[in-house]
């Protein structure tokens, strides 16, 4: 646990407190799922915050198991290279989008289930019926952490895609980005076939789809909000370009007189820019942008638009 940085640690330390508490309260009869469960928002029991502490809940052993085993997996790897601001931003902001996408699947299935048994219904009279079944539609209740960790998994491929990662049970290591396309592709069948499993497929999509959205936008925004570590990608990206600005710049003397470096200079000077540039992004990776010093920040900025 000592090498899990601070924001993954607390979220699976806060995923277990919270599956204990439900495991020990159940005991008592009383169910946390009634009361922080993502309820449908046309169910008597649905309240605005259960957008955020639904997915701290778990219905077994096995659904934390492996929801928490993918949030170290990618979380760990995810937080270095963003940071811990970045990171919980990133994860909470797309737990809520799922929760937001389960709602719309759950409302178009009802709308589906009232006009199988009188087609002539509008959306207009679903919201009347919908009052009048409110305590029925309690059970309507979605928990867990999938959507934003089904989000950090898309993080880890269009940051690392060509990374190859060991999947059971298949034999040979793939590619993270045909990872995450077959994820998305059995979610995408499963929620189309409405199988019936109990399984909220489209809060998985729903939160691979705002984690997509989230990082086109700070790939297309690098300087606005969180997007100034936006991942490897674009720290790769910085360095490349320093390595080719390999002309040599003119320098003024006092005397006003323009001249070149010599070229033992300039080697000189690129060589020791770009181990501090090395030395930095090898920091970020470590430790996350926020890491960083205002002095090194301003070294990688100036860098950047060089």
């Amino acid at each position: 646990m000592r090498n899990i940085p601070v924001v993954t640690k607390n979220l699976l330390l806060v995923n277990i407190i919270a599956f204990v508490a439900t495991w020990i309260l159940q005991l008592r009869g009383l169910d946390l799922n009634d009361l922080l469960g993502l309820h449908f928002f046309m169910a008597a029991d649905f309240q605005v915050w259960q957008l955020l502490t639904y997915m701290f809940l778990h219905s077994g052993f096995t659904h934390i198991l492996f929801n928490m085993f993918a949030l170290w997996m990618f979380g760990v790897v995810i937080e270095n290279v963003w940071g811990p601001k970045k990171f919980l931003f990133y994860y909470i902001s797309c737990g809520v989008g799922a929760g937001i996408m389960q709602e719309i699947a759950q409302f178009f299935s009802f709308y589906f289930t009232i006009s199988a048994q009188d087609p002539t219904v509008g959306f207009g009279e679903l919201f009347a019926i919908g009052h009048q079944l409110s305590t029925q539609l309690n059970g309507w209740t979605t928990i867990g952490a999938s959507g934003a960790v089904y989000a950090i998994l898309l993080a880890f491929g269009m940051i690392f895609p060509n990374e190859r990662i060991f999947i059971f049970p298949l034999p040979i290591p793939i590619k993270a980005k045909w990872f995450v396309m077959f994820y998305v592709a059995i979610d995408l069948f499963s929620a189309m076939s409405s199988s019936g499993d109990n399984v909220a497929h489209m809060a998985h999509l729903g939160g691979m789809l705002f984690g997509y959205l989230m990082i086109r936008y700070w790939n297309n925004h690098p300087t606005a909000g969180y997007g100034r570590s936006n991942g490897r990608q674009f720290f790769d990206r910085l360095k490349e370009n320093f390595e080719k600005r390999s002309q040599p710049k003119m320098k003024v003397h006092k005397g006003g007189t323009n001249d070149r470096e010599d070229d033992w200079e300039f080697n000189a000077r690129k060589k020791q820019n770009q181990e501090e540039i090395d030395r930095i992004l090898d920091k970020i990776r470590r430790s996350g942008y926020d890491s960083l010093t205002k002095e090194e920040k301003q070294k990688l900025f100036d860098s950047s638009n060089g």
